[in-house]
């Protein structure tokens, strides 16, 4: 699939002297950061990504980048200089019960340098955190965002996240202009790692035989690029918003992505007992590895939860509507197959003899 977007190369990196932008974005590479900077520049803005390194995540973009991380509050206040807002999608994944002290300094230590940098910049912050920082109900209705904390597993992923707004909060009680923004699963096209998009691809390739027993709810990365806009130019400060999508079991979810990618449906949903079991394997496994298995007692726990939440105060206060989710998996699908991450298992292999 190709860009809508003019074919133009990067301007050159930022070296401290550059012009103001409208808009700096941290974590530019990553599925959220990417798509943000993608639908800014498409409407007429001008942005600065903050990036580790680019590689081909700005294809066709005309976008100042800047190289520097979140321990680099010097290099952040220089990046965001003149900006109007700040965009802080950067962020450390993992679901796991490892990683806390690198996550703590990522999530929350590495926010509250960006959130004191847009301060001191006189910039408005949208913070991008998660729906996993907010609470889950016990009866499986649709959590809001004044839902607190509870039911979900207390991993560090979780953990961090929740307080990384906390440290966005004491900076706004410093002056800050910020809103928060918690979306939900997301699936879409720029998923350069990959990241959430992991799960399409494993289904694509015809893994997905048995799907997980809980359900979430899935939305399409580019409208949630469009709610985090929607929040910069109209949210209120301190407040939350939750950038919901589609509520289906893991199982129907699992169904759309098969029939896209052009693969068996699946058979059923795993059992719980049999999902916890290979939880426990997998820590178990883990403890003879330098690296925390994906398949982990949090992961298999979180996949085993209805994460069900409103974006009924987006919706009213910000505009913020999704589209269906079969035209996100076809998009995002396509895009995997167009750039080397999936094949699509329709199309015939010539041989070259």
């Amino acid at each position: 699939m190709a860009s809508s977007l003019p074919s133009r190369e990067p301007s050159p990196e930022f070296g401290g002297n550059s012009r103001s932008v409208d808009c700096v974005v941290t974590g530019g590479t990553g599925l959220v950061g990417n798509n943000v900077v993608r639908m800014l520049v498409n409407r007429g803005m001008s942005v600065r990504a903050i990036v580790r390194s680019a590689g081909r995540a700005f294809e066709g973009l005309h976008v100042q980048t800047a190289r520097a991380t979140l321990e680099d509050e010097v290099a952040l206040r220089q990046a965001f200089e003149g900006s109007a807002f700040v965009i802080h999608s950067a962020a450390m994944v993992h679901c796991g019960w490892r990683h806390l002290d690198e996550m703590h300094r990522v999530n929350v230590e590495g926010t509250r340098r960006v959130a004191r940098a847009a301060r001191l910049a006189g910039a408005r912050l949208v913070h991008v955190s998660s729906v996993d920082a907010i609470g889950l109900t016990t009866d499986g209705s649709p959590a809001d965002e004044d839902t607190p904390p509870g039911v979900m597993p207390e991993c560090p992923y979780v953990v961090t996240k929740r307080n990384a707004e906390a440290v966005v909060q004491e900076e706004i009680a410093a002056g800050l202009d910020a809103v928060i923004v918690n979306p939900v699963y997301m699936i879409g096209p720029w998923d350069w790692k990959p990241s959430s998009g992991r799960m399409l691809l494993e289904v694509g390739s015809g893994k997905g035989l048995f799907a997980p027993p809980g359900a979430n709810d899935f939305v399409d990365v580019r409208d949630v690029a469009a709610g985090i806009h929607a929040a910069m130019l109209r949210g209120r400060t301190g407040r939350r918003y939750i950038l919901g999508g589609h509520p289906l079991s893991y199982l129907e979810a699992w169904r759309i992505f098969a029939r896209v990618a052009g693969r068996m449906q699946p058979l059923g949903i795993a059992p719980r007992p049999v999902v916890r079991l290979a939880g426990w394997a997998g820590d178990l496994a883990s403890l003879f590895s330098r690296h925390e298995l994906p398949v982990n007692s949090a992961a298999v726990t979180m996949s085993m939860l209805s994460h069900n939440f409103s974006s009924a105060r987006a919706a009213e206060e910000l505009g913020y509507s999704f589209r269906s989710f079969e035209t996100t998996v076809a998009d995002a699908w396509g895009w995997f197959v167009d750039r080397g991450f999936a094949r699509d298992p329709r199309e015939r292999t010539v041989l070259v003899r």
